[in-house]
């Protein structure tokens, strides 16, 4: 069974990291204030692609991103990334819950 991206990436397509489910139970006060100042949302540049076999062999697409805040580029997985155009979307349907 294959299924087709929801996203098409080219290079220098501005991206942004997928939101992170952050909801939190039972944590103390100080460890949610030192979370909340740490977090934050990426975004970058696809610079590259390339395609890596998993531990079945099948083929999976990788993104090489610069981004903003690194000095390096990376690699991600693409499933892990959004168009940074789509993150208030994703974020606003309960994508990525908010610490609190």
């Amino acid at each position: 069974m294959t299924s087709n991206s929801q996203y098409i990436y080219k290079i220098g397509d501005r991206v942004a990291e997928r939101p992170k489910q952050r909801a939190m139970f039972g944590v103390k006060k100080e460890t949610k204030d030192w979370i909340k100042k740490n977090i934050f949302q990426r975004y970058g540049t696809v610079i590259g692609m390339v395609n890596k076999p998993n531990k079945n062999g099948r083929k999976q697409k990788y993104l090489i991103i610069q981004w903003d805040h690194l000095k390096t580029p990376m690699q991600h997985a693409q499933m892990r990334i959004c168009p940074a155009d789509a993150i208030e979307q994703l974020t606003a349907t309960g994508y990525g819950c908010s610490v609190e």
